[in-house]
């Protein structure tokens, strides 16, 4: 039978049609077709995950292990982190039923949303915020709600801004903290006043802290850790930013062991397990990976420090950021759009930068530009930047 091109598209979901195509991918195309260019854009460590994590999972290998393992993790896995979360975090999981091994962290919210959504359910959230975010609610059945964030207000998802977009529709509130692309941290207390509104309202809290590890000068809090949120909270974490580990495809979710059973079922149907060898690997991290997060952490702050200055040196206000790898410059002052300012950036000055819109109507006015590249490559793309602002 031959199919007719103009009703290919009757083939396919409406809920897929109608998604946006990924604002990130469009620029990362258009690099393929630019030579020389520094990129700012790629949300990654610059890192080579340590030798002894990777040596791990290379004897894994040469011991055989090739195998499938449980769907929920390895066991051995799955009690190293809930030490791990128990010492750091001052939260405790059973690690026979509380904590589920993902393919990422980018699988676990997935899973979250698919596990708790009902057709229609709303989910609250940041806007800008990660890219994956709204399409995820969506594909479960959701609808996202977003919520204006600013600069002056430190980019705080604040309770008094979410509680007027609260309804009998809403099911949970998505927090993604420290931001990515912000780099915001929410303070202790501005956390507790978004714990007390969700239990007021019986709301399922999920919180994305992926780059958790990554903070500098300020406390890191972990929101399941608040007074009474352990149990509607859902905690999803992983190794690709804190141990340089983002192709290993390990992560991982935490919370009431009826929650985590919801998303395991699904896991099991679809994604079955994470893979033994990057398992293997995460035992190791958590074992022994201390002292690679601390390096790491101390090289990112003096590239932090330095881009953050080296923008205001230009002209281009920028929040500072407490956490992950982003700074968020603000290119207001151009007259350009986000998305003609970093097009024309690329293609005259050959730097890659993303737009702020591509996370959020509300990112208009800014570009994500990632200090997780050398020092010496930040200090030429500034230089860049400086030369295409007194251009324009």
């Amino acid at each position: 039978m031959t199919i007719k091109n103009n009703k290919c598209s009757s083939f396919t979901s409406q809920c897929v049609n109608e998604l946006a195509p990924s604002g990130i991918r469009k620029f990362f195309d258009l690099v393929a077709t630019v030579e020389g260019v520094i990129s700012l854009g790629v949300g990654e460590p610059d890192y080579v995950t340590p030798w002894h994590i990777r040596e791990a999972a290379i004897y894994a290998l040469e011991r055989g292990y090739t195998m499938y393992t449980s769907n929920a993790g390895m066991p051995e896995l799955r009690e190293e982190l809930a030490r791990y979360l128990l010492e750091h975090n001052r939260i405790s999981y059973d690690p026979t039923n509380e904590i589920l091994i993902t393919v990422g962290v980018s699988e676990a919210l997935d899973l979250a949303m698919r596990a708790v959504l009902n057709p229609g359910d709303q989910v609250i959230m940041a806007d800008p915020c990660y890219v994956s975010y709204a399409p995820c609610v969506c594909l479960a059945g959701g609808q996202p709600v977003k919520v204006p964030t600013r600069a002056e207000d430190n980019f705080e998802l604040r309770a008094e801004d979410i509680m007027p977009h609260v309804s009998s529709k809403t099911k949970a509130i998505l927090l993604g903290y420290p931001a990515n692309p912000t780099g915001a941290v929410m303070s202790r207390e501005k956390l507790a006043q978004i714990a007390e509104l969700a239990s007021r309202n019986n709301l399922i809290v999920i919180s994305d802290e992926i780059y958790a590890r990554l903070v500098y000068g300020v406390e890191e809090v972990c929101f399941a850790a608040l007074p009474e949120m352990r149990e509607r909270t859902i905690f999803l974490g992983g190794f690709s930013k804190a141990y340089a580990m983002t192709g290993w495809r390990l992560g991982y979710a935490a919370g009431n062991r009826e929650i985590i059973a919801a998303m395991t079922k699904i896991h099991q149907y679809t994604m079955l397990c994470a893979p033994i060898a990057a398992q293997k690997a995460g035992i190791e991290a958590l074992k022994f990976g201390e002292p690679d997060i601390q390096e790491m952490v101390g090289d990112y702050n003096r590239r932090r420090l330095f881009m953050v200055k080296g923008f205001n040196n230009i002209g281009l206000s920028c929040f500072e950021p407490k956490g992950a790898f982003y700074t968020f410059p603000c290119i207001k002052k151009t007259g350009m759009s986000s998305e003609d300012f970093s097009e024309k950036l690329l293609k005259e000055e050959k730097v890659l930068v993303v737009p702020g819109t591509a996370f959020g109507d509300h990112g208009e006015g800014y570009v994500r530009c990632c200090y997780a590249t050398s020092l010496p490559e930040i200090e030429e793309a500034l230089a860049r930047i400086k030369r295409f602002v007194d251009r324009h």
